[in-house]
């Protein structure tokens, strides 16, 4: 006999673990399942850990209705649960005059989605705030910030398990039988489980498509298409002249080569984008030379030797809309037919963001 459980997140990520902290906090009875040995080993120790503002986003879109939320959430969960954060600020830069237009237009775009607190800087008054910085005209964002993932997952475990929740590390779902009247997954972890669940909830990031294939009485046309795209960071050993965020305008596929600051102001730059077709995490040391280019745009004085292979992470993305957008996809029961199934597909950026919005929202899905 199948071993009954209520409740089952499948992935220990940033995402995963905020669904089921929602969910556990609600009361429900929640186990989370994880292939690793470890929580956020992936997508959610891979990134900039930036705290976004939600500018870019098309107003429709899933990833602009949850990211302003989801920012000022993050923020006073940081606060109350005394999770390391930093409202630290980003300058996004201006290059040369078609970039300002491109700029103006991003202005518009965030006020739209309402983040009303940017402000429009010309030259002399980026050179006042970042007199390292070579721009010709700037927006800056005061309520983006940077946070330690790492400390952000541990609180959310210590509010899953005081609420009942459950862990099981290197379990690894390898089917669901969603055609009966429950939701059967085999499990491997130290031999083969069956588990026969109420709900069932598909956070498993960059695996997220290919774990949905392997759902039998899923309907495959409900799946979407995906593409990988890899980004690489690398870190500055000198001393940035820089207390803020630095963004040049967005590039197809990301936000162009950044400089994000480390909790302790050390100076990280990237992501770069390379469309993948396998999980590679190697940094090529050849990438440097493009990574010099593109921060000497706007930081001139950069010192190349200073720059360092650090890390890269796999960003999934949805194929793209007619804008050439890629959202966030929530395929719940009213979308795929399957009663308490939920699968989250394209859970990238701004997806650390949003993750506590994004909690309330398949929350509201599984009316919990």
């Amino acid at each position: 006999m199948p071993e009954k459980v209520d409740c089952v997140v499948i992935g220990a990520g940033v995402v995963g673990l905020a669904v089921a902290r929602r969910l556990a906090v609600a009361g429900r009875d929640v186990l989370i399942l994880e292939a690793e040995d470890s929580f956020g080993t992936q997508t959610s120790s891979r990134n900039s850990e930036v705290i976004h503002a939600g500018i870019y986003y098309p107003q429709s879109s899933q990833k602009a209705a949850l990211c302003l939320p989801g920012k000022r959430q993050l923020y006073a969960y940081c606060q109350d649960h005394g999770v390391e954060h930093k409202r630290c600020g980003k300058i996004i830069v201006a290059t040369n005059k078609a970039q300002t237009a491109d700029l103006k237009n991003i202005l518009v775009a965030g006020q739209t989605n309402g983040v009303d607190d940017l402000v429009w800087l010309s030259s002399s008054e980026i050179a006042q705030k970042a007199p390292e910085l070579r721009a010709d005209a700037a927006i800056w964002s005061p309520s983006t910030g940077i946070i330690d993932s790492h400390q952000l997952m541990l609180a959310f475990i210590g509010n899953i398990e005081h609420g009942g929740g459950t862990i099981a590390y290197r379990s690894r779902v390898k089917s669901v039988d969603a055609s009966k009247s429950s939701l059967f997954l085999q499990v491997e972890c130290n031999g083969e489980l069956t588990l026969s669940a109420n709900t069932v909830i598909n956070c498993a990031g960059i695996g997220a498509v290919g774990l949905a294939h392997k759902i039998s009485g899923l309907d495959a046309q409900s799946i979407p298409r995906i593409d990988f795209a890899k980004g690489s960071y690398f870190t500055y050993s000198g001393a940035s002249p820089f207390d803020c965020l630095v963004y040049p305008v967005p590039t197809p596929g990301g936000l162009g080569i950044h400089l994000t600051l480390d909790q302790s102001g050390k100076a990280r730059f990237g992501p770069d984008v390379e469309w993948v077709k396998d999980i590679d995490y190697a940094v090529n040391p050849a990438g440097k030379e493009k990574f010099v280019n593109e921060i000497k745009d706007y930081w001139p004085s950069l010192d190349p030797d200073k720059l360092h292979p650090a890390y890269s992470g796999i960003r999934v993305k949805t194929m793209p809309d007619a804008a050439d957008f890629h959202d966030f996809i929530f395929s719940g029961p009213a979308h795929h037919g399957v009663p308490g199934l939920i699968n989250l597909y394209g859970i990238e950026s701004p997806g650390l963001t949003s993750c506590l919005a994004i909690a309330d929202h398949v929350a509201a899905l599984l009316n919990t």
